[in-house]
């Protein structure tokens, strides 16, 4: 069989909130493909039905992708077309789908995107932040102790900083931010995005935590976090600082103490240091 004659797997971004934001080209390849492969078909149902979509629907989520996968990738190389969509905005991202598409690509189908709302950009847009460099980073871990390891190795990230966060969770993430980044790092939460009650905070991690506290309504809903990153700059200086520490300490001090105790002077962490101290040893 040749490439030409396989089907091709439409990665189809739907609506985030607002159904008007779904594209013409959205409706219309939902319509003419064979299936539609759908994160939660429940939740997808309401979607096409407003859009008079009547397009089977093949239930395709983190429990099944790999088994279904090459049930899929066959039917396409039979020639029929498949689009796959998630809840909502552009899927893959945080949602099931790169095993997906990484098998049909392999086996030679090809894979066309179709663009549309993604909740980590249409946030980005609006947030203030800066948006020249960013890193998306999806959820955290659930867990205190997991979220704050993460979060440690993104402590002197340059690049603004985007979270999905649960709405059980966002007040604990709010906090180990805080103790993380600093009361003083500026951070901004949207939540329910293009929805009735779209609301999007900026301020201060401290000032933000006691906004969320005192608001449960800000604690519901569908909600991208974003933080912004360390000044480039203010790494530069801090890593002069801690080199002046560490020359200091090191004259009289083993290498070891000497980390430890620059470590509770700058509050840097203590792998870093350790670099820092074996460099100037070095010279």
């Amino acid at each position: 069989m040749k490439i030409n004659d396989f089907g091709s797997l439409y990665i189809v971004a739907t609506p985030i909130g607002n159904l008007d934001d779904i594209t013409a080209r959205a409706i219309s390849t939902l319509k003419a493909v064979a299936c539609i492969a759908a994160e939660d078909t429940r939740h997808s149902l309401p979607l096409l039905h407003h859009f008079a979509i009547n397009t089977p629907l093949f239930a395709f989520h983190e429990h099944n992708e790999r088994e279904s996968t090459e049930k899929l990738v066959q039917r396409l190389q039979q020639g029929e077309s498949i689009a796959l969509i998630s809840d909502a905005g552009t899927p893959l991202l945080s949602d099931p789908g790169f095993f997906l598409v990484r098998e049909a690509r392999k086996a030679g189908v090809r894979v066309i995107p179709i663009p549309g709302p993604c909740a980590a950009i249409t946030a980005l847009s609006a947030a203030g932040l800066p948006t020249d460099r960013f890193t998306f980073e999806g959820f955290l871990p659930a867990k205190s102790k997991q979220r704050i390891e993460r979060l440690e190795k993104l402590r002197n990230e340059s690049r603004t900083l985007i979270f999905y966060e649960a709405p059980h969770r966002i007040l604990d993430l709010i906090r180990d931010a805080s103790t993380v980044f600093g009361e003083e790092r500026i951070a901004v939460i949207a939540r329910e995005l293009t929805k009735r009650f779209e609301t999007i905070h900026s301020a201060a991690l401290g000032k933000l935590e006691k906004i969320v506290e005192a608001d449960p309504n800000q604690q519901r809903g569908e909600i991208v976090v974003l933080i912004e990153g360390v000044k480039e700059i203010d790494t530069e200086s801090k890593n002069s600082d801690a080199d002046r520490i560490l020359n200091v300490l090191l004259e009289s001090l083993p290498l070891k103490q000497a980390v430890e105790i620059a470590a509770k002077i700058t509050g840097e962490r203590k792998n870093q240091l350790y670099e820092q101290a074996l460099r100037i040893q070095a010279k």
